[in-house]
């Protein structure tokens, strides 16, 4: 990928992807069983009423009558996956880069070495990415390439600021998020990223699509943790309960944003576009 990743979603956006296979998600990094949504639905919802027997439908039904016909007060974003993809597979930049540095691995071998320099814990401190997060990245880029040239990480910590790097994964974007704030939907973006977000987002021009943004180098933790969720919410004045949380990351942002209270769906599993999202919620475009 780039220069910011989390750890399960690696195979989705370093390679060719995690699949579905019978409500399993299937990637390098193991096996990830799929929450039904009668689970789902008794884990966010819990209650007499017997929400655990509720299918989808009934569901979205539920919510409804309890705040109207829109199921949800915020929306909250992942980045990386999800709003935002890489443009490029990380080994073909990581090498194309490095070349002109002495950069000898092949693409194969640089995403091998990636995956298991990413997977080992990191021991510096309790978060990943701190500040800018240079120091994991320099790591992660040398133990990558086996090149730890200053100037060479420069260049290609750089290079993953910039809209050519990175790309709205959704071209109807703007339009469907347009539409959810017309609505009265409260929008933010909640990601393990470091602080080379903001000025990404600025240079992709959807910045100031988000009321929000909650990024795990600004607010100290890290997704799953709870608290990065929770830290979301108070920013858009919302209850967790009133927000739903989209992500690619099972672990990361099913799991960390339920563990807050929100509702939350999977990105390329629930739910396969923003347009899509705004429907569920309530909101046609």
């Amino acid at each position: 990928m780039a220069l910011i990743a989390t750890r399960t979603k690696l195979s989705r956006l370093l390679s060719s992807g995690c699949i579905s296979n019978g409500g399993i998600r299937v990637g390098p990094f193991g096996k990830f069983g799929a929450m039904c949504w009668s689970t789902a639905v008794a884990a966010v919802e819990p209650g007499p009423v017997g929400l655990g027997m509720l299918g989808l439908k009934d569901y979205e039904d539920y919510r409804r009558s309890l705040y109207g016909e829109i199921t949800h007060k915020a929306l909250l974003v992942d980045a990386a996956g999800t709003l935002l993809v890489p443009s490029q597979p990380m080994a073909q930049i990581y090498r194309s880069i490095g070349e002109k540095y002495g950069v000898k691995y092949s693409e194969n071998e640089i995403l091998s070495r990636y995956r298991r320099a990413y997977d080992q814990p990191w021991g510096r401190s309790r978060l990943r990415y701190v500040n800018d997060g240079r120091p994991f990245w320099q790591y992660i880029v040398s133990y990558s390439t086996g090149c730890s040239d200053a100037q060479y990480f420069e260049e290609l910590y750089n290079y993953y600021t910039t809209d050519k790097a990175w790309h709205l994964c959704d071209p109807d974007a703007e339009k469907v998020f347009q539409a959810l704030r017309k609505a009265g939907v409260k929008l933010g973006v909640v990601s393990n990223f470091d602080t080379r977000l903001r000025p990404l987002m600025q240079a992709l021009n959807c910045d100031n699509w988000f009321d929000a943004l909650a990024v795990s180098a600004e607010v100290e933790a890290e997704k799953p943790n709870p608290t990065i969720f929770l830290k979301a919410c108070d920013l858009l004045g919302v209850e967790p309960q009133d927000a739903v949380h989209v992500g690619d990351d099972r672990r990361n942002d099913i799991w960390g944003a339920r563990d807050a209270g929100c509702d939350a769906w999977l990105w390329g599993s629930d739910v396969h576009s923003f347009k899509e999202v705004a429907q569920r919620i309530g909101v046609w475009v």
